[in-house]
């Protein structure tokens, strides 16, 4: 069975690095590894997480890309990660965070996933967020939970990231095959699950919860300009693009409200212009969004069915996706090949 190989940058991070550390080293074979990635630590990180690779020996191993004390030469989460790739011996690369929690059983459940399907490059578990998440990561969780095998991966790729990354496991030569992590506009592990879904890769999830995520003010995908809401559009047009140049015909976004036009606007920007917008809103049917007509939904889904439009979903109102979703299948609409989900 394939090795496991956990890489986990840490910086500054005294307070958790060590029950993140054995959290992981409880969980993984003999045969596996856990490497920590000390990234600029300037308050006792790297003695702790050498103590605990010295207590493991050949299970733990500690390695540096910034001199401990100089944060500002840190390489930053992707020159981490890139370095722990580097080292790391195994077929299969987990990985994990600082400030998190690896619950018993999550290696071997990712681990049986991904045998259970070579089609499949990334699998994670669901998540518990501790102490007190926001009431919009409560929803974000929520509907992360509800993504849950390789179709639901696929049909949620453009709505939001739907793994959480620091609970994932990683075929190593998929990874390796989409140019591992990229310096992007964007969030690191976003862009990596859009570029596994383009080049026809499955992602998927154990059904248990087998990971606790840390909320923290200063945690990075707070407080990082690549993970704001207009970082993630701009990463969700970029590869929507590729996909509609693709499937070589016009489309047409359903929802002329903000989200349909915000995503419209974001793929005028790689030379993509909606045919029209679809709503069901009889006040705004007629009325023209960005230079185009929006028109009902009778009229978009028969242009969908004759295959003269294909159909991007972009609705932002809760249970509407999935009132669309429904509209569509009835009339013999199959997502993906004549609509897809976006957000």
């Amino acid at each position: 069975m394939s090795r496991i190989s956990v890489v986990l940058p840490y910086r500054d991070a005294a307070a958790t690095l060590g029950e993140a550390m054995e959290s992981v080293l409880a969980d993984i074979r003999d045969d596996d590894e856990l490497i920590a990635i000390d990234d600029g630590s300037s308050d006792g990180s790297a003695a702790i997480a050498r103590a605990i690779a010295d207590a493991k020996h050949a299970r733990g191993r500690v390695v540096s890309v910034a001199s401990s004390g100089s944060p500002a030469q840190a390489a930053g989460i992707v020159g981490a990660l890139t370095r722990g790739l580097e080292v790391a011996r195994g077929e299969l690369v987990g990985r994990m965070d600082a400030d998190d929690v690896s619950l018993p059983g999550r290696f071997e459940a990712e681990r049986e996933l991904l045998s259970s399907d070579p089609g499949l490059a990334a699998v994670g578990v669901l998540v518990e967020a501790f102490p007190a998440p926001t009431p919009g990561m409560e929803r974000y969780l929520a509907w992360q939970s509800s993504v849950l095998s390789r179709e639901d991966h696929a049909r949620a790729i453009f709505i939001e990231s739907p793994l959480c990354h620091p609970s994932t496991l990683i075929r190593r030569a998929a990874l390796d095959a989409v140019g591992g992590y990229r310096e992007i506009a964007w969030a690191e592990d976003y862009d990596l699950w859009l570029r596994l879904d383009a080049a026809g890769y499955g992602l998927a999830k154990v059904p248990r919860v087998h990971f606790r995520w840390r909320m923290r003010n200063g945690s990075l995908w707070r407080s990082d300009p690549h993970c704001s809401a207009q970082r993630f559009l701009e990463a969700r047009a970029h590869y929507l693009a590729l996909r509609l140049h693709a499937e070589g015909r016009a489309f047409a976004i359903w929802g002329g409200g903000q989200t349909g036009r915000r995503l419209a606007r974001a793929l005028e920007a790689h030379g993509l212009r909606s045919a029209a917008f679809i709503d069901i809103d009889p006040r705004k049917i007629g009325r023209v969004a960005r230079g185009v007509k929006i028109i009902d939904a009778t009229e978009g889904i028969a242009r969908a069915a004759s295959k003269e439009l294909f159909v991007v979903v972009a609705v932002g109102s809760a249970g509407a996706r999935d009132i669309v979703r429904a509209r569509l299948a009835a009339a013999g609409l199959p997502e993906g090949p004549a609509f897809l989900c976006a957000a």
